[in-house]
């Protein structure tokens, strides 16, 4: 049993190894341009860039392609939560709805771009739509937020791949700093728990629970 409990011990150490690889990789979400978040940001911004056609009218103020990507990306890097992301996405991109964008709106999400025309123009004039009207532009917001949401998922993927790739040189790194202050600790067996330490994190509290709860199922079965 004070075998299991040190290799449970052990897994957790080096679980929370990772974990603190993972805590200063994120952390490089504060160096200038977003860091290491940008590697998933670019989905995002392709896809925006598609939903914002350009429109003179509104271009040059805080609707313009260039402020909602600015917007976006400042709530990329704040870890601000995706839901709420994708819900302040969508709706600058539906306040740039305009007779002027409609069209090219309507082409990428698949509706008719006479009635997503006829749509903004009567949202600026503030008038009611008609059922047809009412219609197309639900199906317009239901595709709006499909796009969306596969832009997002796709950039939280590509961030957390690079993010794991990136802590495990940090995790190797740390783990060697620390061998320096740890006797009997050979720089080999250090670069080999940094580099088990990432994919372990995630896993490890599971891991030395399983362990645990196998070792007590043992001792009851032994008994």
């Amino acid at each position: 049993m004070s075998t299991l409990a040190s290799l449970t011990t052990q897994i957790t150490a080096v679980g929370a190894l990772g974990t603190a690889a993972f805590g200063l990789v994120d952390a490089f979400k504060a160096l200038p341009g977003g860091g290491i978040s940008r590697a998933g940001f670019k989905f995002i911004r392709a896809k925006v860039k598609e939903l914002t056609p350009s429109d003179p009218a509104i271009d040059k103020g805080g609707l313009g392609q260039a402020a909602v990507l600015y917007t976006l990306m400042s709530q990329w890097i704040n870890g601000v939560d995706s839901g709420d992301q994708l819900n302040i996405a969508k709706s600058q991109i539906k306040l740039r709805l305009t007779p002027t964008t409609a069209p090219s709106l309507a082409i990428t999400t698949g509706v008719d771009p006479t009635i997503l025309t006829n749509v903004s123009t009567k949202i600026a004039a503030g008038t009611s739509l008609s059922q047809q009207e009412s219609d197309t532009y639900g199906r317009f917001d239901l595709m709006l937020t499909t796009l969306l949401d596969q832009a997002y998922q796709r950039a939280d993927q590509r961030y957390r791949n690079v993010a794991k790739l990136t802590a495990i040189p940090v995790a190797v790194a740390l783990s060697m700093i620390a061998a320096r202050y740890v006797p009997g600790i050979s720089e080999p067996q250090a670069a080999l728990l940094g580099l088990v330490a990432t994919p372990l994190a995630p896993i490890a509290k599971d891991i030395s629970t399983a362990i645990g709860n196998s070792a007590q199922a043992l001792q009851v079965f032994k008994s």
